[in-house]
């Protein structure tokens, strides 16, 4: 019985609890079903290829030529008046966007079962959302933080002088964390996220990607290669997850093409709601 349906008030908000959240575990496993799913996947290869060479050879260019000299214009790291960018970074700090997006999600989910329709549809559809968007953040910084430890590249004047080359591969340290940077994985990959789900937000998230981009450039956290190649490692991973959603209907529909688009109004067309009524 769909927790949707108006037969399943007299059940009990446990039972109805369970529902959503078994079906939302469940359906992010289930065999992909969209009719356009090669063409999608042939897109999304493609344009993975795309931006991943051009980040490459950017970012080999940033290392060569400009890394060194941008952070040499820097000021000093720890400077007094730069506070106002020390509370804008804090925006794009991986642990508290995951946490955010975590609590939201669990909020709709304790509230969904408790209420009736049209609210709970509402509710369900803002939580299909919530999903996309936090495995949209996480897959990225997963591989980011893969990166991290394999590159060990030192932050800017770690050894005192700006070397852009300064790599200690497996190091593990926080000195040595430098390439990618995780706020900007963050940034962006919550940027593209939310500007899929929510498309007419798409302005406001690329100025929040580029504002946290830019304070770790400020503060001496991150050469500008490190910004690039995490930007990149976010906007690649949430296109990622959005077709992994995308191909079993989840939010989002695929058209001719292969164009991912999301579903007009929030509708669920059954997703998230729990198994179809009898």
């Amino acid at each position: 019985m769909s927790i949707q349906s108006g037969a399943d008030e007299s059940t009990g908000y446990l039972p109805r609890l369970f529902i959503v959240v078994s079906t939302w575990a469940t359906q992010l496993v289930r065999p992909p079903s969209q009719a356009h799913r090669t063409e999608a996947v042939r897109r999304l290869t493609r344009n993975t290829l795309i931006t991943a060479v051009i980040a490459a050879l950017s970012i080999v260019a940033l290392m060569v030529w400009f890394d060194a000299r941008e952070i040499a214009l820097m000021p000093p790291r720890g400077t007094a008046s730069l506070w106002p960018f020390r509370i804008l970074t804090s925006f794009g700090k991986d642990s508290c966007v995951l946490l955010l997006a975590a609590a939201l999600l669990l909020a709709v989910a304790l509230v969904a079962p408790a209420t009736h329709e049209p609210a709970r549809r509402r509710l369900l559809a803002i939580g299909l959302r919530l999903q996309f968007v936090l495995f949209a953040v996480s897959v990225p910084l997963v591989a980011g933080e893969l990166l991290k430890w394999i590159a060990g590249r030192g932050r800017p004047f770690v050894g005192g002088a700006a070397n852009a080359f300064n790599f200690v591969p497996f190091a593990g340290t926080e000195a040595h964390a430098s390439f990618p940077s995780a706020h900007s994985i963050t940034a962006f990959a919550l940027a593209f996220a939310v500007a899929a789900a929510w498309p007419r937000l798409r302005g406001l998230m690329i100025a929040y990607a580029l504002m946290i981009a830019f304070t770790r450039l400020v503060l001496l956290a991150h050469h500008p290669s490190d910004v690039l190649a995490g930007a990149t490692i976010g906007v690649i991973g949430a296109m990622c997850v959005r077709y992994w959603f995308a191909v079993r209907g989840l939010g989002f529909s695929i058209g001719s093409g292969g164009i991912i688009s999301p579903v007009a109004g929030g509708a669920l067309k059954g997703v998230a709601a729990g198994p179809p009524a009898p």
